[in-house]
């Protein structure tokens, strides 16, 4: 089993001391004490490792002795997902930070029932973003998965304008998902509707000529890391 992550966004100096709720998190909850390895990373490529030499309830210290970079993953992950109802969201965002999304992107689709007041897009962004931060971490990420402001239909078709490839999902689609040709560059933007699937308007909108996955309909909060896997093996996992 690899070491432990956690996120501290100064990484300078022989002895990183990680104190806040992540101190406190690893400390207590993780119950890591000295003598014990774990990485530090800012969540932007770099990461520190080494031992745990003090423990308070407060935090750790950690006597670095590797650290090093990562550079950013080619081509990037953009998925947009249809803002889902309950517990669906968390799977969702979990599920794809875990396979790799590199940025999530909620969409208060048509038929998303999503109501976009001002409190409630401020809630939804923090848990969304919360649940990624987790996951990055659980996951063992240098970088982790970024959660972008709520999109209308007209940004997330925007998005899709700039992408290297442009993938809209959509269970009435003849083109197979796996006859596209994925790049090595640039962005993949996954579009992901929601459970009453995407508009009629919203295709139009989008002006791409849209991919099934198989011969089964996946839920919303299944079909991006289903369709991000199936493109991330053809890419990045070769």
């Amino acid at each position: 089993m690899g070491v432990a992550v956690f996120h501290l966004e100064d990484l300078s100096g022989a002895e990183l001391i990680l104190g806040g709720d992540e101190g406190r998190h690893a400390a207590v909850v993780r119950r890591i004490g000295p003598d014990e390895r774990i990485r530090l990373t800012d969540g932007r490529g770099m990461w520190a490792e080494g031992p745990v030499v003090a423990a308070t309830k407060s935090g750790v210290t950690v006597a670095v002795d590797e650290r090093g970079s990562v550079a950013a993953a080619e081509p990037r992950v953009v998925v947009v997902q249809a803002v889902p109802k309950g517990e669906r969201a968390e799977l969702a965002v979990e599920m794809l930070t875990e396979v790799g999304a590199d940025v999530i992107v909620p969409w208060n689709a048509e038929r998303s029932q999503f109501r976009a007041n001002p409190e409630r897009v401020e809630k939804t962004l923090a848990k969304w973003r919360a649940w990624a931060f987790e996951a990055s971490k659980q996951s063992r990420r240098t970088w982790f998965a970024e959660v972008a402001p709520i999109a209308s239909t007209a940004e997330v078709a925007d998005r899709l304008a700039h992408a290297a490839l442009p993938v809209v999902l959509h269970e009435e689609a003849t083109t197979p998902l796996a006859s596209l040709q994925v790049p090595a560059s640039g962005d993949i933007v996954l579009v992901i509707g929601p459970e009453g699937g995407i508009a009629p308007t919203e295709l139009k909108t989008f002006d791409v000529d849209p991919v099934r996955l198989g011969d089964t309909v996946l839920r919303t909060s299944t079909a991006g890391v289903a369709a991000a896997a199936a493109l991330l093996a053809r890419s990045r996992w070769t």
